[in-house]
């Protein structure tokens, strides 16, 4: 089986870009960092990924249960630990729609838990790198 490969250029400053699946993803840093701010920067795809992971899984629930999406959000907020720099604690919070089904409360919230970007924070891949 092939290993998917995700191939990463770097077309000028500090912009850094990667393709993979037909996709290419363009990062920058912001301006204050030394980059253009013409892109988002790595990080900010990290917790992009997570809320819409979360999403996804959200909205597929609904979809799977035919519950209209309509007036459904989800918003990711978090606070950082400022002695080292990382991420303490994310929040998710789901906005449900009017007539959202009260019995199907607590298992959205169980369906956003799924969120596979979140899985592999908890359980983390060995990181190997190389130089060629």
């Amino acid at each position: 089986m092939t290993q998917p490969v995700i191939e990463v250029s770097f077309p000028g400053g500090v912009r850094v870009d990667a393709a993979f699946k037909g996709f290419t993803v363009k990062t920058d840093q912001p301006v204050k960092e030394g980059g253009e701010g013409t892109a988002p920067a790595p990080f900010d795809l990290f917790l992009f990924s997570l809320a819409t992971c979360a999403g996804y899984y959200v909205v597929s629930f609904c979809s799977e249960r035919k519950i209209p999406t309509e007036g459904l959000s989800l918003t990711m907020t978090w606070d950082v630990n400022r002695e080292i720099h990382l991420i303490a604690k994310i929040r998710i919070a789901i906005t449900l729609p009017a007539g959202f089904p009260e019995k199907y409360k607590a298992a959205v919230i169980r369906a956003a838990d799924l969120c596979t970007v979140k899985r592999h924070m908890l359980n983390p891949p060995a990181f190997e790198i190389t130089a060629v």
